[in-house]
């Protein structure tokens, strides 16, 4: 199996390093990632005049060849199947382990799940897999102890290929206090206070700050919506479970478009 791994955090961070240690075990590995930090990216492409550069960074002690795109994580995922793997596609592509959680609403703003769409509509089997803590010295330990059970159960079955994406988030606890695993539904959250300014504009003296401009920082405080049941990835995580929500790639509104229909008939 060729395996082809990625993240929005930028080829140098610890998720991606802990990734590839836990991935060794399945096959052969390409890592194409960011050559910068890119979190909140989505799907957006790296589009435009501005060139976009790309280093072989070559072959490590483990026999994991690596490189960084410098342009988003969907970018990255384009980049790989299209040039490096133009003749023969990797059998998956794994996203992560992304510094931070990816469950509920925050799915959409991911960088990490955006690459792992560009997986799945390049036809691959596509996993993201992040820990719910954003710190860049995140103890990946529980991912790296339970995260081969799951994926074990998951290539055991046919599961599918191009059509979904397997959103795997880990609550930031010991192995020894997650409860389960849970199949989850995608939750609810919304974001409130999010742009604060900050206190030195002295600490900003690498930005190019034009007159009249205001600066923030996006940071915000999570609030839960309501509508969040026990089926939910968000609720699965605050209560100590490991969340797998199968999203689809398919973003119709069934239950709209059954409605609409008879009105164009």
């Amino acid at each position: 199996m060729h395996i082809l791994i990625t993240n929005d955090d930028g080829y140098q961070a610890k998720g991606i390093k802990s990734l590839v240690k836990i991935m060794k075990q399945y096959g052969d590995i390409t890592v194409v990632a960011p050559k910068k930090h890119q979190s909140g990216m989505s799907m957006a492409v790296s589009l435009g005049a501005k060139p976009i550069a790309v280093k072989d960074l070559g072959t490590d002690e483990e026999g994991v060849h690596w490189y960084y795109v410098d342009g988003t994580p969907a970018s990255c995922a384009k980049y790989a199947v299209d040039m490096l793997f133009a003749d023969n596609k990797p059998d998956m592509i794994v996203s992560g382990i992304n510094h931070g959680s990816n469950a509920s609403t925050a799915m959409w703003y991911s960088g990490t799940i955006g690459a792992a769409r560009e997986g799945a509509l390049a036809g691959l089997l596509s996993i993201a897999v992040s820990l719910d803590n954003m710190h860049r010295d995140a103890d990946f330990t529980v991912v790296e102890q339970l995260l081969p059970g799951l994926l074990d159960k998951l290539l055991a079955m046919d599961i599918k290929k191009g059509s979904v994406v397997y959103n795997i988030n880990f609550p930031d606890l010991p192995a020894s206090e997650i409860k389960g695993v849970k199949i989850c539904t995608q939750g609810c959250e919304r974001w409130e206070n999010e742009f604060v300014r900050p206190q030195e504009l002295s600490a900003l003296a690498d930005v190019d700050i034009e007159e009249g401009e205001s600066i923030y920082y996006m940071a915000g405080e999570v609030v839960e919506d309501e509508r969040n049941s026990e089926t939910t990835d968000n609720w699965a995580n605050s209560h100590g479970y490991i969340a797998i929500t199968p999203q689809d790639m398919d973003n119709t509104h069934r239950e709209e478009f059954n409605r609409l229909l008879p009105l164009f008939d």
